[in-house]
């Protein structure tokens, strides 16, 4: 994963910002960076076997302790699918 991908899947969680008003509550979101990783990483690493919307939805649900359903993700995953297309 590169640099640029992680800031470009960040931006994208900012702008949804899934949290919504809880995320004044969590003092160490560093701008979405780490679940950006996070992300990225199980994306990568489960060669295509898992939707985009199921990694969002499991990564954000468990670190935040959230109750996202696929449906919530689908607009966020569209814009990741779209940045990771630009890598091939």
């Amino acid at each position: 994963m590169e640099e640029y991908e992680i800031s470009e899947v960040a931006k994208i969680l900012n702008q949804w910002n899934p949290l919504g008003d809880q995320v004044a509550n969590v003092p160490d979101l560093d701008g979405y960076r780490s679940e950006s990783i996070d992300i990225l990483f199980h994306l990568e690493s489960g060669e295509g076997k898992t939707s985009v919307e199921n990694v969002l939805m499991e990564v954000l649900n468990e670190a935040f302790n959230l109750d996202l359903k696929k449906h919530d993700c689908s607009d966020a995953a569209s814009k990741i699918l779209h940045i990771l297309s630009k890598k091939h």
